[in-house]
């Protein structure tokens, strides 16, 4: 199979981009901590070109199969990422996170973070492999559920 390809979205890649997205949010929403993510992270369907962000693309062969959203600034945020999973151990998330990392360095950032569910592996070990690693854990209950 070919190497991925990275690049900068563009409009034409909406439609995939949204199909992609929709694929990520129905495969976290059952993992734990799933529902939580998506009540704060809505759809990026208006973001994917907001001043402020940056979303890249990884091709095979002119065929989107991943993306990477990142809010970039002095502490830059990897908002969202995906590959298909036809497209998966070939290196498209690792080069996603590189291009992520050197766009964040590019633009003056002092920090790249992520956000992994606690039960995600594959996202830790792609955070890993670009040596993002975990520097706080957030724990929660929910007060609104009667047997908590």
């Amino acid at each position: 199979m070919t190497a991925p390809r990275i690049r900068l979205a563009q409009p034409t890649d909406v439609a995939e981009l949204t199909n992609l997205e929709e694929m990520a949010r129905r495969g976290i929403a059952d993992e734990r901590g799933g529902e939580r993510l998506l009540e704060v992270t809505p759809a990026r369907a208006e973001q994917w070109f907001v001043e402020g962000y940056v979303t890249l693309v990884a091709l095979i062969d002119d065929v989107p199969v991943g993306f990477l959203s990142m809010r970039t600034g002095e502490i830059s945020s990897i908002e969202g990422v995906f590959v298909h999973p036809g497209a998966r151990e070939i290196g498209s998330g690792d080069a996603l996170g590189d291009a992520a990392r050197s766009i964040a360095k590019e633009r003056g950032s002092r920090r790249l973070e992520a956000i992994a569910l606690p039960g995600d592996r594959e996202t830790k070990n792609l955070y890993e492999r670009a040596a993002i690693t975990a520097k706080a854990i957030t724990v929660a209950v929910d007060l609104s559920d009667p047997s908590s």
